[in-house]
């Protein structure tokens, strides 16, 4: 090839992949275009980018990872995760953190001094502790039980047209049916951030605890993993340097218009106007209208199904100078209520942590409560457990070195719209309109394993199909 035949090529090739148009305003042409750098949209950014493609990846914060929170010290630099803490251990989950180089290992719980407490009132409860035997006993059946439903286990497209009843009933009516109690205050402190978990339809709780995450527990955790370094975040980090160029922090999406064979997405970023004329676009993001209104050309049949989602709310923190020793974790029970599960909103608990001086916590509210309200119901909560656990003052202010709202959290519809097909019409969704769709909603439970494996096996082929 001469040379001018080589600049030639080498001209087209950038007109391709990046055009400018009258106006002046950059045009990135890419294969697919992926809105959300949380954990189902970062997976298949990476994976699209390792199966050739050319992508591109827009984040709304100055950072990927959605809902891991990695908390480090400033002076000793020691981390602890607090948002997502651990991994299932299976291939998608290995192989990813493998291709980014990111060294895995089990996932370790510190052993600590772990104490009852109601938290509505500050006092120390003793109640009867549910033993091993009856409560292995208990998951080994709710296994069996849930092995029934295989077609759970990725996403929704494989519901049967006629759902089981039991997928309907609520999760405390299911635990009175099937003798389940055994297990219920674990699920409440596992399946965290779904409002009053005693009311969700058992389908959810499914989708939640699944049969991995079982077996998980019943080792005793040791089949879970966690980074080597205990920070997730390492993960994303090195996810946003292999993406380069092609993801966009800080970024806003304003307005998408989706053709027939392709999709135009403009986007306000730090440095200006963005658009990416791409043949393919993901959406990974929580798709509740408030969401997708403000830039998506959302039709009649999307609206339909996303104007029937409510959701939860959940947050996470990590305080400093509590007052709570450091070898103690305190977990919030309520002897008054059924399996002793606490009414929310409230704390979950409060976890002692390997940096000294500061615990994390979690909090959930089935209803809207602004950060200032929790930040101020977790610092009554924490004095009024002070006081009546005797623990001595702080020596100076408590206050917050970690704080996260995880809203909107857990989309669920009503128990008319889950039988009446809702889950298989929103699965139908995939691949109209030029887009896919991935992330927890489409999954069925918050867990970064799941999404990933619903991503590689469901929705890649379908893009790369």
């Amino acid at each position: 090839m001469t040379l001018k035949g080589a600049k030639f090529l080498l001209s087209l090739l950038l007109l391709v992949q990046c055009s400018i148009t009258s106006a002046g305003t950059t045009t990135l042409v890419r294969d697919v275009c992926v809105i959300g750098g949380g954990s189902g949209g970062t997976y298949t950014a990476i994976r699209l980018q390792q199966e050739g493609k050319s992508v591109a990846l827009i984040e709304k914060q100055n950072r990927l990872g959605g809902h891991v929170n990695t908390y480090i010290d400033p002076t000793t630099k020691q981390s602890f995760d607090y948002g997502v803490i651990s991994f299932d251990n299976i291939s998608v989950v290995t192989n990813y953190f493998s291709s980014l180089g990111i060294p895995l290992a089990e996932a370790t719980y510190a052993v600590s001094n772990s104490i009852n407490a109601n938290f509505a009132n500050g006092s120390a409860v003793s109640i009867p502790a549910v033993s091993p035997t009856d409560e292995g006993a208990a998951l080994l059946q709710y296994q069996s039980l849930l092995n029934q439903y295989p077609y759970l286990t990725t996403g929704w497209q494989d519901l049967p047209s006629t759902l089981p009843a039991d997928f309907t009933l609520s999760w405390g009516a299911y635990i009175q049916k099937y003798k389940l109690g055994a297990l219920a205050y674990l699920a409440f402190s596992y399946l965290q951030g779904v409002g009053n978990i005693l009311e969700l339809p058992t389908i959810y709780v499914f989708k939640y605890l699944s049969s991995v995450t079982v077996e998980g527990i019943l080792s005793g955790g040791s089949t879970f993993l966690t980074t080597a370094a205990h920070d997730n975040q390492a993960l994303y980090n090195k996810a946003l340097t292999t993406l380069g160029s092609n993801a966009f922090l800080s970024s806003n999406v304003t307005k998408v218009t989706r053709g027939n064979t392709s999709v135009q997405i403009t986007v306000s970023t730090p440095s200006g106007k963005q658009v990416i004329q791409a043949s393919k676009l993901v959406i990974a993001i929580p798709p509740l209208l408030s969401n997708l209104d403000p830039f998506l050309d959302v039709d009649l049949q999307e609206q339909s199904l996303f104007i029937q989602f409510n959701n939860s709310y959940y947050w996470d923190a990590v305080i400093e100078n509590s007052g709570i020793p450091d070898n103690v974790t305190l977990n919030n029970v309520n002897p008054a209520n059924p399996y002793d599960i606490p009414t929310l909103p409230g704390l979950y608990g409060t976890m002692s942590e390997p940096v000294p001086n500061v615990h994390a916590t979690w909090y959930s509210s089935p209803s809207y409560k602004s950060d200032a309200a929790v930040q101020a119901d977790i610092l009554a909560t924490i004095g009024r457990l002070n006081r009546e656990l005797g623990y001595p003052p702080p020596n100076s202010s408590t206050k917050f070195v970690g704080f996260n709202n995880h809203a909107p959290f857990e989309l669920t519809v009503s128990t008319a719209a889950i039988q009446n097909g809702f889950y298989q019409n929103l699965a139908k969704l995939q691949g109209l309109k030029n887009t896919y769709w991935t992330g927890a909603t489409w999954q069925g439970a918050h867990d970064s394993s799941e999404i990933w494996n619903y991503t590689e096996h469901e929705v890649l082929p379908k893009i790369l199909g």
